[in-house]
């Protein structure tokens, strides 16, 4: 008979198949290639089956006594349970009857050959099979967008504006031009010259025969049906069990539960007490006139910005690479795995936010074998100005994103689930708090980008104002970008992406400065309490050591590290 440690790791096991089995694009980004050949079934049977499938791993995971776990049992055992029974809740939102968003969606599907390797002919064969499937991707979602109509649960029309371009992108007369083509038109060492000419006319052949056909059905569905029965509202709230809904996503993605009104009043206090810190950083710079005035220097002279997009990937790499050499004053332990800085495509780059970051492969025969990317927008150089680039690349590359992800793979003794975790306000709470170790680094020797990183943090700031102030206290789209300009000095084009971003993705921004204030809450008791003592190098290694975990599990666990530290 199996002890309960064995039960509950059989289970980790058996679900971490299941979800790569389940979600093959989730597979191909943790690195197993697998289910390289095929798509997440998206018909409203396929998606019944998971959701059946998540309830029995949650009744199966309560039915293992969890008091005769070890500590750290309990903790794998804790963490999955908070993630089960979030997906669980989340059921009776049908979020699945609105699957395309301005951000993405099937209309983005070409995004994940970016996480495949295809260095050689069988991994291209797989890529192509994979392409074989878009017709029936596109018809599925084609159906969910229809019973969305007709269950009245449908997306705001400011944001699906924006979808049939990124449509119009996927049909194309020269099958060359079409994303889902990009790889292939280099192919790589591993594929033999006698095999490329026949690889790439198959792939030629399935972009003009059948996935141009199913993206020009998609249109004419998108445009004709769908779009023009779009909401005008845009409030979480304002949709069936809105109330209820946005309260789901502010714990789900703060991993506490704190209301939508004690955030925005978070929010307030935080934007003040920025306004007041960018004032006097701004009469450090020696500008003498008004904040605005400041801002409008910020976003319109020319010193700011490169001339063009090439210019603006070299600045971004040179500035990683004045970060990477530093990371040892923050961090004992480094991660194995690099990262690259990579543009974001063209086609998706409109649309979205200025950068974001791509985890290495993680399992598989892939595993270790694909870096991490930081990924950042090269779309209108003149909107993206200098003095953000350190904060912006402390946040996604290191000592953020890259050195939380890779870490976690490479931490021992822990199942996959707990390697692959993402709760929100860890993870980008731990980012935003990375962008103010950069003084800790040494790095912000320049008074444009310290104000850079108050902007940053001000843009954080202002996110937990503006979400709860649309989605739960009826502000309006301009009235939450009114209040943005004032309050930073992002540029209109990133403001207005912000914004829209927020009204699409309800509460994921309240993570951010959320999770940032815990973790320097951490820091500041460890500090106090150790005095001289204080390692801020075994700190930080202790934080990325625990994982992704919700923030009470988080602050247990440095309370036990801070009681062991030698006083």
């Amino acid at each position: 008979m199996n002890t309960p440690a064995q039960a509950l790791h059989a289970l980790f096991d058996t679900e971490w198949e299941r979800s790569l089995r389940d979600s093959p694009e989730s597979a191909s980004y943790q690195g197993d290639t697998r289910y390289d050949d095929r798509w997440t079934d998206m018909s409203v049977a396929g998606i019944a089956a998971r959701e059946a499938a998540e309830r029995d791993a949650l009744a199966r995971l309560r039915a293992i006594p969890r008091a005769q776990l070890s500590a750290a049992d309990q903790l794998h055992y804790d963490t999955f349970e908070w993630q089960l029974a979030l997906a669980v809740e989340r059921q009776r939102f049908q979020e699945w009857l609105q699957p395309i968003g301005h951000q993405g969606g099937v209309q983005t599907a070409d995004g994940i050959a970016q996480t495949m390797p295809l260095a050689n002919a069988p991994q291209v064969r797989q890529y192509l099979a994979r392409l074989a499937g878009v017709p029936t991707l596109v018809a599925q979602n084609i159906v969910l967008l229809r019973e969305g109509l007709r269950a009245g649960r449908l997306p705001p029309r400011v944001l699906m504006q924006r979808v049939p371009a990124q449509i119009a992108a996927q049909i194309v007369s020269d099958a060359k031009q079409s994303p889902f083509y990009a790889p292939l038109r280099t192919m790589k060492a591993g594929v033999p010259e006698g095999d490329r000419a026949a690889l790439q006319a198959e792939a030629q052949q399935l972009i003009l025969q059948k996935i141009v056909p199913a993206y020009r059905e998609l249109q004419t569905v998108f445009e004709r049906e769908y779009l023009p029965k779009t909401r005008d509202s845009i409030a979480a709230t304002a949709q069936t069990d809105g109330a209820a809904y946005y309260g789901m996503l502010v714990r789900s993605f703060t991993s506490t539960p704190l209301t939508a009104k004690e955030i925005h009043d978070i929010g307030l206090a935080e934007v003040a007490r920025l306004d007041a810190a960018m004032e006097k950083t701004k009469t450090e710079a020696g500008f003498k006139g008004t904040m605005a005035e400041f801002f409008h220097f910020l976003r319109t002279d020319p010193r700011f910005f490169a001339k063009t997009p090439q210019e603006l990937l070299m600045l971004y790499r040179d500035v990683s690479k004045r970060i990477d050499p530093e990371l040892v004053k923050i961090s004992k332990t480094l991660p194995r795995l690099p990262y690259g800085v990579r543009p974001i495509p063209d086609n998706i780059a409109p649309d979205t936010t200025t950068a974001y970051y791509q985890g290495g492969a993680a399992d598989g025969p892939n595993a270790q074998a694909r870096p991490g990317y930081y990924y950042v927008n090269l779309y209108k150089p003149e909107t993206r100005p200098s003095w953000e680039m350190m904060a912006l690349s402390l946040h996604e590359a290191v000592p953020g994103h890259h050195m939380q992800f890779a870490r976690a793979l490479e931490l021992p003794d822990m199942p996959m689930f707990r390697k692959t975790a993402y709760f929100v306000a860890y993870g980008e709470g731990w980012a935003l708090y990375a962008e103010q170790l950069g003084y800790d680094m040494g790095l912000y020797d320049d008074p444009y980008e310290r104000f850079g990183q108050l902007t940053y943090e001000q843009w954080r700031a202002v996110r937990l104002v503006v979400d709860t102030g649309m989605h739960a206290f009826g502000w309006t789209r301009q009235q939450a970008i009114d209040y943005f300009k004032a309050h930073s000095a992002k540029t209109e084009q990133d403001i207005v992406n912000e914004v829209d971003r927020y009204i699409a993705w309800p509460g994921q921004a309240l993570a951010y400065k959320i999770g940032q204030i815990r973790i320097s809450q951490m820091r500041q008791r460890a500090e106090t309490a150790l005095g001289a003592r204080f390692d801020l190098r075994a700190f930080n290694d202790a934080i990325l050591e625990t994982g992704s975990v919700p923030l009470a599990a988080l602050e247990a666990r440095m309370a036990v590290w801070l009681a062991a530290q030698p006083r």
